[in-house]
C-alpha cells in the first residue's frame, strides 16, 4: 500500500490573516501534512455585481463584497506564503475559481494543482489546469457520473496526471453520508487512483477511507472550531490533525500485503501452544 497523501485545507480558514495563515501552516506541519492546500478567488468573476453588493455583515463591512474580499489574499500575501511554506519544507498549492486564478498561481511554480468540486463542471478551467501537466487532485463533489467523465477524459486527452477525491459537498458533512463504497466504485469505473475530501465532523471516517486504499486525505484545518467562517464546522483542529495524521500512517501499516502464510513472528509462538500436539507434522499434511 502506498503512502497516503495527506492535505491539509486551510482554504480561507486563515480570516485574511497571514499571521494565521502561518500558524495553520505550522499546525500542519507538525501534524505530519504532506502539503498545505488554499483557495484562490477573482471577487469580480466568481460573483455577480447584484451579490457583491448585497448586504452582510462582517468584520470587515457592511457588504458581500467586503467581506470576499476581506477573505481573499493577494499577491503579496502568497509570496509570503510561499516563501513562508518553503522555509517550513513543505508543499502548497491552491485550488482556483476561475480562470484568471489559475493564471495568478502558475508564477508560483507549485508542483500540484486542485479542481475543486464546484469547478468540475468548468470545461475552460479543467482544461488550463490539464495543460500544466502537473499532478491534479480533482473532486468529484456536486457532480454527475457524466461530469466526472467528461473531466476524466480532458486530463487523460491532455496527458496530465490526475487523482479523484471523492467528496461529498456538505458542511459539515452527516456520517450516513458518506457513502465510503463509493471510492471503491470511482476506482473500479475510471481504473484511476482515488483520494478522499472529508468534510465530516470527526476523524472516524476519514480513517475508514484510508483503510479502502485511498491514495490522498485532505481534510480541512483550523485552529479553532468556533471561529468566524463557513467551513470552520467541518474542519480538524491542530491537536484532531496530529491523531489524524498518526493514525492514518498506522493504518497504512495494518493493511500489509494480504498474503495468507504465517507471520514469521508467530512461528516461536506457534510451536510453544502447540507442543502438546501429537504428531502435529502428519495432522497439518
Amino acid at each position: 500500500m502506498m503512502a497516503i497523501f495527506v492535505i491539509a485545507e486551510i482554504g480561507i480558514n486563515h480570516n485574511g490573516s497571514l499571521d494565521i495563515a502561518r500558524q495553520l501552516v505550522d499546525a500542519a506541519k507538525e501534524a505530519g501534512a504532506d502539503a498545505v492546500k488554499f483557495q484562490k478567488r477573482t471577487i469580480d468573476l466568481v460573483y455577480t455585481q447584484e451579490f457583491l453588493d448585497s448586504p452582510r455583515e462582517s468584520t470587515w463591512g457592511k457588504t458581500q463584497r467586503a467581506q470576499k474580499e476581506g477573505l481573499e489574499f493577494g499577491i503579496e500575501q502568497y509570496r509570503e506564503i510561499d516563501r513562508y511554506c518553503r522555509e517550513k519544507d513543505i508543499e502548497w498549492f491552491a485550488s482556483a475559481w476561475d480562470l484568471e486564478s489559475q493564471d495568478f498561481l502558475r508564477q508560483f511554480n507549485l508542483k500540484y494543482n486542485k479542481i475543486a468540486s464546484a469547478m468540475l463542471v468548468y470545461e475552460p478551467l479543467l482544461r488550463k489546469v490539464a495543460e500544466e501537466k502537473k499532478h491534479t487532485f480533482i473532486s468529484t463533489g456536486m457532480s454527475k457520473t457524466a461530469d466526472i467523465e467528461r473531466a476524466v477524459t480532458i486530463f487523460r486527452e491532455a496527458g496530465c496526471p490526475f487523482e479523484l477525491m471523492h467528496c461529498v459537498s456538505t458542511y459539515p458533512m452527516d456520517d450516513e453520508d458518506a457513502n465510503l463504497n463509493r471510492i471503491k466504485t470511482l476506482r473500479e469505473r475510471f481504473n484511476c487512483d482515488i483520494g478522499y475530501s472529508g468534510h465530516e465532523v470527526g476523524l472516524a471516517v476519514s480513517y475508514a477511507a484510508a483503510a479502502l486504499g485511498i491514495t490522498s486525505l485532505e481534510r480541512h484545518i483550523t485552529l479553532d472550531r468556533a471561529m468566524y467562517g463557513s467551513d470552520q464546522a467541518a474542519s480538524v483542529e491542530p491537536s484532531g490533525f496530529r491523531m489524524l495524521v498518526g493514525a492514518v500512517r498506522k493504518i497504512e501499516k495494518a493493511m500489509g500485503d494480504g498474503r495468507l502464510e504465517m507471520n514469521p513472528k508467530e512461528a516461536p509462538i506457534a510451536e510453544k501452544l502447540r507442543a502438546h500436539i501429537p504428531f502435529e507434522s502428519e495432522f497439518r499434511n
